[in-house]
């Protein structure tokens, strides 16, 4: 499964970084036409895959997950592969818009691995699970522009529909999907409405923060994406800015591939909200100083350290939902919480392209470093009231009982 993700997470960011440039092959268009066309072709897959993910995690629920990893890579490896042969604007959009119904195999890759691994290891598992999609990230951008300026923009696109293909293949001839015993001890897992998953979400105010934290800290990681070439260019200078441009996005990714298993296996011993409530705490403060950084390296280095704390908030969210689900409903939790990831997707680069253009690029590192901030503060406050506050009691009345005993002696 390490390796599916690695071609994914790989493929998916082979095309991003010239995706304005495919489009201007189209035709002669303004530069303002060409921007628009790429933020709504760049986040019309997120949006569809916003209303589908929920869909598809029930789906695997019933049908098994292996199936729909499959189902994807397939759909994704046919989108792309056509969107070599797109002509027009208009083709590449809706291509997008296709890919982003079954845009989902790494969220999906980690219900599956979730499911398959003991609670007590689950952080620690998928946390190495993830340095797959983000050993594939760190690299992909480096061989489509290599793939690029050898065979053309068209030619990437169905070069990397092939690794896309593999990927499902890998899943198909390689992973076996185990079904395992209900919390009853019976092989036949007990079926759940949609309405009963909401309602189980809504009736647990520490995993509905979870996963409402899951849109929160997208939005603020993707805020600055879109201007982040931009501020490099303000602060080093138009010299060699394609390589310090992707420096300054690898730095991030960096740090997380190094800490991802390391936060995990922390969470699995410590506590999985002890540990999400630090990150989130952490990755506020190291976003503040972004903002006045007067060279590259400064940026480089606070970028890293970035990656070091948002690297461990996805494995030890997804351990914790896999702690607090049954089996039967974690494919359309995790679908939930994949919803909610592509809606900060979406809503995280239009909020960094509204603030920096109204109040310039520095204001988006002091209002993304508040949100992760408030993040925090909001995980803190729900799990000292609910799980905190609870354990605390139980502990209490537990030693009064024992104290009361006619065997304890004083």
């Amino acid at each position: 499964m390490w390796f599916a993700n690695f071609f994914v997470g790989g493929s998916l960011t082979m095309v991003l970084p010239f995706l304005s440039l495919y489009i201007e092959e189209f035709g002669n268009f303004s530069d303002a036409y060409v921007q628009n066309w790429s933020g709504w072709i760049f986040g019309i897959t997120f949006g569809a895959a916003f209303f589908v993910s929920p869909i598809w995690g029930r789906i695997g629920d019933k049908f098994g997950r292996k199936n729909i990893l499959i189902l994807s890579a397939t759909g994704m490896g046919l989108s792309v592969l056509l969107m070599g042969f797109a002509d027009s604007v208009w083709e590449l959009f809706f291509l997008r818009l296709f890919m982003g119904i079954f845009t989902g195999f790494i969220p999906m890759s980690q219900a599956l691995i979730s499911t398959q691994t003991p609670k007590e290891v689950a952080g620690r598992v998928l946390g190495t699970l993830q340095t797959g999609s983000v050993t594939g990230n760190l690299m992909g951008p480096l061989l489509g522009g290599v793939i690029a300026d050898l065979f053309g923009y068209s030619a990437t696109f169905k070069w990397v529909s092939i690794t896309i293909f593999l990927s499902g293949l890998l899943v198909l001839f390689g992973i076996r999907e185990v079904l395992h015993k209900s919390e009853e001890g019976t092989t036949k897992e007990t079926a759940y409405t949609s309405k009963q998953v909401l309602l189980h979400i809504l009736g647990h105010p520490v995993l509905l923060a979870v996963m409402l934290i899951s849109a929160l800290v997208q939005i603020a990681h993707f805020s600055i994406q879109p201007i982040l070439s931009l501020y490099v260019a303000e602060i080093h200078g138009p010299a060699s800015i394609a390589f310090f441009s992707g420096m300054a996005f690898s730095a991030a990714g960096l740090g997380n591939l190094l800490m991802a298993r390391r936060w995990g296996r922390i969470g699995d011993r410590v506590g999985y909200i002890k540990i999400l409530i630090l990150l989130l705490f952490m990755a506020g403060l190291v976003y503040f100083p972004g903002a006045f950084v007067t060279n590259i390296w400064q940026l480089v280095l606070l970028r890293f350290l970035l990656g070091i704390s948002i690297g461990g908030v996805i494995p030890v969210r997804i351990a914790y939902i896999r702690q607090e689900a049954p089996l039967s409903i974690q494919g359309e939790m995790l679908g939930y919480n994949t919803s909610l990831r592509f809606l900060g997707n979406v809503i995280g680069p239009a909020l960094g392209g509204m603030l920096s253009g109204f109040f310039g690029i520095s204001s988006v590192f002091f209002v993304t470093s508040a949100l992760l901030i408030a993040s925090g503060v909001i995980m803190l406050v729900t799990w000292y009231r609910n799980d905190y506050a609870k354990n605390s009691r139980r502990k209490y009345h537990t030693q009064t009982l024992a104290s009361r005993s006619p065997n304890h002696s004083s």
